[in-house]
């Protein structure tokens, strides 16, 4: 999903829509005149996309011969994956080179906190769950708040029940499921946010979540001095195989990375400001 623009010096997204139902010849024409355009292409997807579609992406690449296509599929809610996207986008207008821009995404991932709540943990696989919850979901009526990322929480929700947020400010945004609930927005409260934004929710949150009773919710730096800081702060080093600069321990492009790398601890922000 690619989420509206934060300000108005955010790039564009370009969707890849069913890549995996195009004629390959189609389907490779596409990639290859976005990387022709732009130099280099960098796909954010969800751990939850379809696997013909995974399949299709990395043949394309593999097709094209290219070290100018990165995937990146990060460990995130749909929405978190959305959010990540439109931060890579908004830095895309900054002075960064594509390898230090495509890695970046790697190093923002740290200050996204994304969850949300349930109707149903019966199906949840990608945070842990104890069997007392499990039973608890099949209670009519139970709601569990979930936070799968940075550090997974699982709560009951009810009265003062609340989950560990983020120690510095952020947005909140709020995907609506089929699930009747206000406590995501309650939550911004709680969290001390800037404020609350509602979106439509991505289609593959069912799938990651284990259910469609859902609304899903993401704290996230919204302000590009701070995205760009985050990232310009971290030493850069050029990957050994192909040649670019990057930051972190890995290239986005090609997976290698600068030897004898040491990475350091994600930087912490100043506390945010009680509410």
């Amino acid at each position: 999903m690619a989420l509206p623009a934060q300000d108005e010096r955010t790039m564009p997204a370009v969707v890849l829509v069913g890549l995996d139902r195009k004629p390959l010849d189609q389907a490779l024409t596409e990639l290859h005149t976005l990387t022709e355009q732009y130099g280099h292409v960098v796909v954010v997807c969800s751990q939850a996309t379809p696997e013909p579609v995974v399949r299709r992406l990395y043949t394309l690449r593999s097709l094209l011969e290219s070290d100018r296509i990165a995937l990146f599929r990060p460990a995130l809610p749909p929405l978190g994956v959305a959010v990540l996207a439109r931060q890579l986008r908004q830095l895309a207008s900054c002075d960064l080179s594509p390898g230090v821009l495509a890695c970046a995404g790697r190093l923002l991932t740290h200050y996204i906190h994304a969850g949300a709540v349930l109707g149903s943990v019966a199906r949840l696989d990608r945070v842990p769950v104890g069997l007392k919850a499990h039973a608890r979901s099949w209670v009519p009526g139970s709601q569990f708040a979930v936070l799968a990322h940075p550090e997974p929480q699982l709560v009951k929700v009810a009265p003062g029940a609340t989950l560990k947020g983020p120690e510095f400010s952020t947005w909140l945004l709020v995907a609506k499921g089929q699930l009747p609930s206000e406590w995501a927005g309650g939550l911004g409260t709680r969290w001390g946010v800037h404020g609350l934004r509602e979106t439509p929710l991505p289609a593959e949150s069912p799938v990651w979540w284990g259910t469609g009773r859902m609304v899903e919710f993401c704290g996230y730096l919204a302000d590009l001095s701070v995205l760009y800081q985050l990232v310009a702060s971290v030493r850069r080093a050029s990957c050994h195989w192909c040649g670019i600069d990057v930051i972190g321990d890995r290239c986005v492009f090609c997976s290698a990375g600068p030897p004898g790398y040491d990475p350091p601890a994600p930087r912490a922000l100043e506390p945010r400001t009680p509410a």
